[in-house]
Parts: C-alpha cells; structure tokens; sequence
C-alpha cells in the first residue's frame, strides 16, 4: 500500500460510512485514526448511538458488489456464518398490493442482521496495521488554522471518569457522524455559512421483532417484502437473516406507527394487504420483545452549494444525506461514496473539499431521486411535487404493474432498485414496450387482501 498524501486522517464515526472511508484512507495515510462514542470492535449487536442497526437492513446488488471489490471474499465469508444471501428479484415483492413476478438476475442480497454486518467489516479494517480505533470517546469539536482557513485537528473527551480534553492532530478530518453531525454548526463557528437543507416529512416508525424461523415461513424465498404504496400504507419486510432466525420489521408513515405490544404488533402484521407475513408469525416463537424506531424525515445537506469550505475537511454517509431507510440504500451509497473517496485519494493530493463534495452530490442525486421522489407519491408528505415527479411516479406505477406480468420489468426494476442502473434505464423504448403492453393507464392498485 502506498501512503503518500499524510501522516494521519481522523474519521469520525464508526459505523459503515467510517469503516470504509477509513479502509480507502489507509492506502494513502501513515496512520488512520477512527473515532466513536460508543465502544465498536468486537460489537455484534444494536449500539445505543445506532438504534437503527436493530431493524431490517439488506445490502443488495450495488453495496455488495463493492464491498467484495473493498474486501475480497467478503460475501463468502458471510455465508459462511450463515447470513443468508439471494438473488434480489427472487425475494417475494409486493407493490400495491400485487406480487412481482420473480426473476433470476445475478443480483446478489445479503440480509445480515445490520450490527453483524458491520462487525465483520469493521474487523477486516481493524485488521490493517495503519488503522486504529478510539472507543469511547466524545467529540468536541474541530480545531483549525488561526485564519479557520484549514482544519487541523479535533478535540475529544474519553468517557474514562477524570479523563480530560484531548487534541488529536490531522492532516485530514472526515465526518461521517451521521444524522447527527455537528459539521453545519462548526462551519457556523468558524465563520462559514451553513449548508441548505431539503428535507422530505415522511412520519415513519419501524417496528421490529425476531422469530425462530421455520421452513415453512419463507415456502424457499429469502423475504416477503409488502412494500408501503398511498393505496396500502403499511408496509413490511419480513427475511431470513440466519440459520434459524426471521426478522420482521413493520412500517407506518405519518404517524401510524406499528405497535410494540404483541396483540398490537400482529393485529398491524395482520392488516396488511397481503396475508403472508401475518401467517409466517402469527404462531410462531419471538426471540425478543418489539423496539421502534422512528424516523421523522429524509434529509439532505447541499454542501457542494457552499461558496466556502474549510480545507482538510469531508463529509460524507447520512452526514452528508439520510434516506428514507425503507428503500435500503445506505450502506450501498456509503460504499459508492467511498470508492470515490479512493479515486480523488489516488491523485496523490489531499482531497480538495468543493470536488469532493460536488462529486458526492452527483453520488447521491440518484438515489435522492428515487427515495425522495417515491415518497412524494403518498399525499400526506410535505415537499415539492415537481412535474417530473408526478410522471415518474405514474410511470413507476404502469412499471410496477407491469413486472406483476414480465420478469424483465421486475429485472429492470430491481436493477435500478439495487443502484445498478439510473433510472432512466427503465425509460428505454425496449422496457417502455414491455410496461406499455401491460398497463396503458395507470392501473388501480389491487384490494387489500389481509389474514382472516
């Protein structure tokens, strides 16, 4: 490995965004320095800084692929532990009601439970000579050149009982923090301008519980995913994420949020639209109580509109923008986003903040695009219903009703569901054919069909 660029990088925040900002890092620095508050290695289950980690996670099609380009071997490891893996369009798909025909495309899934996923990957970084990890410890704040022009360091606190401030040097700070970074509130502080928001109000709770799984649950299919359309707005992702273990995780937007209580909890599985995930756990054994999450909106940080910036400084994963997590997109963002850290990296110069940021905007303009615009379908969410998201949306609607009947729509689909193609791919004439052929109009979505 070459490490040409610094002596040492500091990233802040050890989650997924981190762990592979830090492993494209060590190619180019001496040292790598990784920062959380919680304690990281070793940590197969839900931190309390990442209580998202305990529901449905899947990294499909485009995430693995470079996470197996990062880590060779990464996805037979997995397996080898028993974390189910699947072709994406083979997954039992519900939209408005009506199932997807399946459909073989080399599109490989895999349903880890999120905390496992991320320890394994944090191993293999923590297995680099030039990598370390600071457990632990709060972040400060950023220190900078006496004209804030450059950024040379943060200063944190062990939260060791008597511990003091500390100052860690860098010649490179990445904030990968997470919904909750303060990078917008040290700009501010440093006399820089705070980056514009766009936020889409989506009101959405996960709730989630495991069960012992049995053959029968799944009938040979990796999940059964009801996914949320306006005409059914409950929703649900029901998967294999062991050997013996199922993970469902129900949703509910804009405020109807699945109950936590067993009765509760069943009664939203059961008014589903569809009965399948009510019927694989209605008698079946939990392995834990139910936990909620919510998630009030999706939000994106324009950066890369700022007019100033302070060098040395990065930003990137949900610091940078936080999708709405029903469209599983975040950990494969955050492996694109680090393979184009590595390529501004291997110019052999410190990364210049307003090319980065500008490129990790165009990283993340698609799935913005395809997360933000699916959200506006549902009337009650706030935001700005251009006009190319009222076509896009009917379009997907024909689109959807159309791979009910043709596994190539379902292919194409998943396709650009799994980040492989724009979406524009699915407005080629060939697909627009296909879609056509079935579903001229908008169809209506089907009648909610849930368990007696």
């Amino acid at each position: 490995m070459t490490r040409d660029i610094g002596r040492r990088a500091v990233v802040l925040g050890g989650s997924i965004a981190g762990i592979l900002a830090a492993r494209v890092l060590a190619e180019h620095y001496g040292r790598v320095l990784v920062v959380d508050r919680d304690k990281v290695l070793g940590v197969a289950e839900a931190r309390r800084g990442t209580p998202h980690t305990r529901h449905a996670h899947g990294l499909h099609a485009r995430g693995q692929l470079n996470l197996e380009e990062l880590f060779p071997g990464f996805t037979d490891e997995l397996r080898a532990t028993g974390v189910p893996t699947g072709d994406l369009a083979e997954m039992r798909w519900f939209f408005n009601g009506r199932k997807l025909k399946p459909a073989r495309t080399g599109l490989v899934s895999v349903t880890a439970p999120r905390p496992v996923l991320e320890n394994h990957i944090r191993a293999r970084v923590a297995e680099l000579a030039n990598v370390d990890f600071l457990e632990e410890c709060d972040i400060l704040g950023l220190t900078a050149t006496a004209d804030n022009g450059r950024i040379v360091g943060v200063r944190v606190r062990r939260r060791a009982t008597g511990s003091a401030e500390e100052l860690l040097a860098a010649d490179l700070v990445v904030d990968a923090t997470g919904r909750g970074s303060r990078t917008p509130a040290w700009l501010e502080e440093f006399g820089y301008g705070r980056p514009e928001e766009e936020r889409v109000k989506v009101g959405l709770a996960y709730t989630t519980r495991l069960f012992r799984s049995t053959p029968e649950m799944f009938d040979g299919v990796q999940s059964i995913n009801p996914v949320a359309s306006p005409a059914h707005p409950r929703g649900a992702f029901f998967g294999q994420v062991g050997k013996d273990v199922a993970i469902l995780s129900l949703t509910g937007i804009l405020g109807d949020h699945p109950p936590t209580d067993q009765a509760g909890f069943l009664e939203f599985a059961r008014s589903l639209p569809v009965p399948d995930v009510y019927r694989g756990v209605r008698d079946a054994e939990p392995l834990d109580d139910a936990v909620s999450f919510k998630f009030p909106a999706s939000v994106r940080r324009r950066y890369e509109r700022l007019d100033r910036f302070p060098a040395r400084l990065l930003v990137l994963g949900d610091a940078l923008c936080s999708f709405n997590p029903v469209y599983g997109q975040g950990m494969s963002v955050a492996s694109i986003e680090a393979l184009k850290l590595r390529e501004h990296l291997r110019r052999g110069t410190v990364p210049e903040p307003g090319a980065f940021l500008r490129d990790m905007a165009r990283v993340v303009d698609i799935p913005w695009e395809i997360s933000a615009g699916g959200d506006l379908d549902f009337p009650g969410v706030e935001g700005k219903r251009t006009l190319k998201v009222r076509a896009g949306n009917a379009y997907l609607a024909r689109l959807q009703y159309a791979a009910t009947k043709d596994a190539s729509v379902t292919a194409g689909f998943m396709r650009v569901a799994g980040l492989m193609d724009p979406p524009t791919a699915l407005m080629r004439p060939a697909m627009m054919a296909r879609v056509f052929r079935h579903a001229v109009r908008r169809p209506a979505p089907d009648r909610s069909r849930p368990a007696a």
